[in-house]
């Protein structure tokens, strides 16, 4: 590769440059030829004795999928100090893509201090968010399992699922589950819901349940149910390691003076004792779960995406930023083009979920705020905004200890029409009119 030419100083000294893929990795260090491992334990380890012989201390390399994950704990056990960057900030010059190039590049950036590190959290909260991924993962494919039971459902006309809300529910699977062992009255059947359903469907319920009973439909239905409780079962697994980690975190921590109620949690509800109090516990009393549109099960979630240390974000636009939440600026001279919203990260889309729940909230005025948005921008920036305002509202609870108070619709709608008035007279004031009050 021919030497870059240019005046910036060295500033970081013994730096490497790593490029990783799925069967080898490359290594740069400077005055040196790149070397290549494979991907193997025993050659990580080669390459970290490669390293130490040369004496260096900081070690640069791209996130290429997971690949990065082994070699990132190796190293940083190791001793070395490790910047992991994303792809989008050392892109390479055009023609010039190879390994080889690629890992001298990377080397020579972070040599100069043009890299940024990624954010990292600590060894407990990543694998606090192995657990939690995984228990998400495992709740989406237990849901793909009760689409299939809505579609054998539907092949055989029975049109249950229609008529009460969810059929993994305590009366939806009772019902299913009898159908499965051979039962086919109708009234039997109905018998089976809970009183609630009873007093308010009970006809509707009733002929929902004829239908067309086909054995090729009712083995692709017991199929799904029986995938649904698997998942199910792994989902409670994992709550359990929750639970456990958890406790070993939260053991030698001091409860908090205050704790407010939890909310209740209406979906996929942590089967996890003592959650809401551990929580408080590593929050220090600081409850963003009291957030509209958040619960504890939320504030599990982002956690253990980004921790409960925000330091690493000066300020709520640097965190806001780094969640994918932040209005995009893509200026070129004196136009300003339409950019393509930026994939927001894991944490971002966890916030992005939760501003959805607020589009039917009539009470809240984070609620209206969504809607108002809503009917100028559209649903993708509503919820882009709605989104920004919640993590804005989390960033400042759990710095400064801010509680958090919900304002009403009405003073919500007062504030705006205040802002509105203020504008009128500024404009007013600038072409020298002035305003009067409408009597009625």
């Amino acid at each position: 590769m021919a030497k870059l030419k240019n005046k910036f100083s060295i500033i970081n000294q013994h730096t490497a440059g790593i490029d990783i893929g799925s069967r080898k990795i490359f290594i740069a260090v400077a005055n040196q030829d790149v070397r290549s491992f494979d991907t193997f334990t025993s050659s990580f380890k080669k390459a970290i004795a490669y390293l130490k012989d040369n004496n260096i201390e900081s070690v640069a390399m791209e996130s290429t999928g997971v690949y990065w994950i082994t070699l990132y704990d190796m190293l940083e056990q190791a001793g070395f100090d490790v910047c992991l960057v994303k792809s989008t900030m050392i892109k390479n010059v055009p023609g010039r893509k190879t390994d080889v190039q690629d890992c001298q590049w990377i080397q020579q950036l972070h040599s100069y201090g043009l890299l940024r590190s990624s954010f990292i959290p600590d060894n407990y909260i990543r694998k606090l968010r192995s657990y939690v991924r995984l228990r998400r993962t495992n709740i989406r494919l237990a849901s793909d399992h009760i689409r299939r039971a809505h579609k054998s459902l539907d092949l055989m006309n029975i049109k249950l699922h229609f008529v009460i809300s969810q059929i993994n529910g305590v009366s939806g699977l009772r019902i299913i589950k009898t159908i499965l062992n051979g039962e086919r009255n109708t009234d039997t059947l109905t018998e089976l819901c809970e009183d609630q359903i009873l007093k308010n469907k009970r006809e509707l319920v009733r002929e929902s349940l004829q239908g067309n009973f086909r054995e090729e439909h009712l083995f692709a239905l017991q199929q799904a149910i029986d995938g649904y409780e698997f998942y199910r079962q792994k989902t409670l697994e994992c709550d359990k390691q929750i639970e456990k980690l958890l406790h070993q975190y939260t053991l030698n921590l001091p409860s908090p003076d205050k704790i407010n109620k939890p909310k209740v949690i209406r979906h996929n509800k942590p089967q996890i004792n003592n959650l809401h109090l551990n929580l408080m516990k590593m929050t220090k009393g600081n409850d963003p779960s009291q957030i509209t549109g958040l619960t504890d099960s939320t504030l599990l979630q982002v956690i253990s995406e980004v921790g409960t240390d925000l330091s690493r974000f000066p300020t709520e636009k640097h965190f806001t930023s780094w969640l994918g939440l932040a209005p995009n600026s893509h200026q070129s001279g004196i136009s300003n083009k339409k950019k393509k919203f930026r994939n927001s990260s894991v944490a971002g889309q966890i916030f992005r979920i939760s501003a959805q729940t607020l589009v039917l909230s009539k009470k809240n005025a984070l609620g209206a705020f969504y809607r108002r948005v809503q009917s100028r921008k559209g649903k993708l920036t509503a919820m882009k905004a709605t989104a920004r305002k919640l993590a804005v509202i989390y960033y400042n609870v759990m710095t400064k200890g801010i509680d958090f108070v919900e304002y009403s619709i009405k003073q919500y709608e007062q504030t705006i029409k205040e802002q509105q008035l203020k504008r009128l007279q500024k404009q007013a004031n600038h072409f020298g009119f002035t305003l009067t009050p409408q009597l009625d």
